[in-house]
């Protein structure tokens, strides 16, 4: 019998599943809160009793990213690695990985200032995406149609001021249907994938009422799901798609904490019990 520890922040119905797939394998999964977990350089590898591998699934990116560097100082095995977590966190980090592997994404356009972002998108003309670089759930992502739009963006960004305010993120409108395509990967195989059917606004997130429907992975689809989950270094992720009118399929996002219960609902695989079972392979190698 083996020990996981799943990792959280906010303990979410993913979570709640990987526990109850780990103890029907004849496992231990034990869930440790971030928030009150403490760990210092004199700490032991031994003292915090993680068991045989850990599953960081932090809602917080930040939180996730800081408790994975303490665990590997640790050396305790962790998914997913600094590495990867730290690339996928950041929608430019992930944009430019992508496009450096010549894995097919929409055109982006960054800036590093209010004034340079606006000037861009004058240039380039309208609408474009703006997204934070920092962000899950679909927050902040927003349609700039006009310069009204571009102004009132700025405006709330030069009020907030966080350090990731200043880096603007802009992204081609793509032409699609209104869906996009999720697929896990684990270990970089593609086990399942959904469409996610807007609920009739600009998004396609689960998390904000998205409707999910199977998905069969095509061959396109399972090639470019491979070559995105190599580029990022592997792991448990989610590669998200769009259909391009003019391009065909193009990756538009990959996640580290990937939430699956929309999936799970629909997919003819055992999501967490997989995730389970890749963690502690993982863990032995």
């Amino acid at each position: 019998m083996s020990k996981i520890s799943i990792v959280f922040d906010r303990l979410r119905t993913e979570e709640k599943m990987l526990q109850k797939e780990a103890a029907e394998l004849g496992h231990t999964a034990e869930m440790l809160d971030a928030k009150i977990t403490q760990i210092n350089t004199d700490t032991k590898k031994d003292d915090l009793d993680l068991g045989d591998v850990v599953l960081e699934r932090c809602v917080s990116y930040f939180r996730g990213l800081h408790f994975t560097s303490a665990l590997e100082f640790l050396d305790i095995p962790v998914l997913n690695k600094f590495d990867v977590a730290s690339i996928c966190g950041n929608k430019m980090f992930m944009t430019l990985l992508l496009k450096k592997n010549n894995i097919p994404t929409p055109k982006t356009y960054f800036s590093f200032s209010s004034q340079s972002a606006t000037e861009n998108l004058e240039k380039v003309g309208y609408p474009l995406v703006i997204k934070p670089v920092i962000g899950s759930w679909g927050r902040g992502v927003i349609p700039i149609k006009d310069k009204d739009t571009m102004d009132a963006v700025v405006e709330v960004r030069e009020i907030t001021d966080s350090p990731h305010d200043r880096i603007y993120y802009l992204q081609e409108v793509v032409k699609r249907p209104p869906r996009d395509i999720r697929i896990i990967t684990i270990g970089d195989e593609p086990i399942a994938g959904m469409y996610r059917k807007s609920s009739g606004g600009f998004k396609t997130n689960i998390a904000l009422g998205a409707d999910p429907e199977i998905c069969e992975i095509t061959k396109e689809m399972e090639e470019m799901a491979i070559k995105a989950s190599q580029a990022m270094g592997g792991g448990i992720l989610g590669i998200d798609m769009m259909e391009d009118e003019e391009k065909g399929i193009v990756v538009h996002e990959v996640n580290n904490t990937v939430e699956f219960k929309g999936l799970a609902k629909v997919a003819k695989r055992n999501i967490p019990k997989e995730m389970i079972e890749f963690a502690l392979d993982y863990a032995r190698k």
